[in-house]
């Protein structure tokens, strides 16, 4: 077995309101979206002027402080991001950095990086598989992201924050909150891949089916649904399209920080469980939608 523990997450230090944003109006218009904040749940998103290597490391002691393990105790890192700066001649300094940032020490790490926003939930299947194979007892999965020096926080599907998230996939529960991994599973339409194409709903069934059906669920099952915090109308259409019911999704995230990369269904879960939204032996599942693909994790809660 493999459960997730410490699940933590850092948004960068400044926080910015839409109306702020440069050329919000004009960026709105190339992607066909009338400019209606309370259509879309544009609020605020968050901005970083730290290196990545540096959000990550804060993440994961964070994860570290919340699981009760020391770091000499993790065995191997799994990084997730669409976007490390620099060349790829920068990236050894990079992981230098964070990894001793983290007091984690010369273990093995592992690069997650085109699976776009769906590299966390990749990320922890690949975690999951060494956990659950015996190749490693604890893997720590960071995820971190931020909008592109002098790029605009916005596409056609959300408004994007910088920051990082992560969690421990461990062999053992531990004493601290923690949440069983009962399946990872994937779908993916090769035709359909390119940034242009829409998020399938299609796609989101199958992964539901290959979750819940080995285990006799539904998804009536499924206490929490921890997103990606897309414009509102998009996520609450594809999901319910996917069969989910309003009451299963959490949209006060998209009006606060907004999307932030593949980190959002930490966030959520984090967030969630404060708000009492997750209790002891109930399911939740992590999903994550980009064009062509689709990931989920099955969880639940332990404690």
């Amino acid at each position: 077995m493999a459960y997730i523990r410490g699940a933590s997450y850092v948004l960068g230090e400044r926080e910015v309101g839409y109306a702020d944003i440069r050329d919000l109006p004009k960026l709105a218009a190339s992607f066909g979206l009338v400019p209606d904040s309370r259509l879309w749940g544009w609020g605020t998103i968050r901005a970083t002027r730290r290196d990545l290597s540096d959000l990550a490391a804060e993440s994961a002691r964070a994860t570290l402080k919340a699981a009760g393990v020391e770091p000499s105790s993790v065995d191997a890192l799994v990084l997730c991001s669409t976007r490390i700066p620099g060349p790829s001649d920068d990236h050894g300094v990079f992981m230098a950095n964070m990894l001793t940032g983290a007091d984690l020490g010369d273990i093995p790490f592992y690069g997650q990086g085109v699976n776009r926003c769906v590299n966390l939930l990749a990320g922890l299947d690949l975690a999951r598989a060494f956990v659950i194979s015996g190749r490693y007892r604890r893997v720590l999965v960071v995820t971190v992201d931020a909008v592109a020096e002098g790029g605009a926080p916005m596409s056609q599907f959300a408004l994007f924050s910088d920051g990082a998230a992560s969690c421990l996939v461990a062999a053992d529960p531990g004493d601290d909150d923690s949440y069983e991994m009962l399946g990872c599973a994937t779908a993916q339409d090769t035709a359909t891949m390119d940034s242009g194409s829409q998020i399938s709903s299609d796609l989101a069934r199958v992964v539901n089916d290959k979750l819940l059906t080995p285990l006799g669920r539904k998804l009536a099952d499924v206490t929490a649904l921890m997103h990606l915090n897309l414009f509102k109308p998009l996520l609450v259409m594809k999901e319910r399209q996917a069969g989910f019911h309003l009451d299963q999704l959490y949209l006060g995230n998209i009006f606060r920080i907004g999307h932030c990369f593949a980190a959002d269904p930490l966030i959520n879960l984090v967030d969630r469980v404060a708000l009492g939204h997750v209790g002891q032996g109930q399911y939740c599942l992590l999903v994550a939608s980009v064009p062509g693909s689709r990931a989920g994790i099955l969880l639940k809660r332990v404690r």
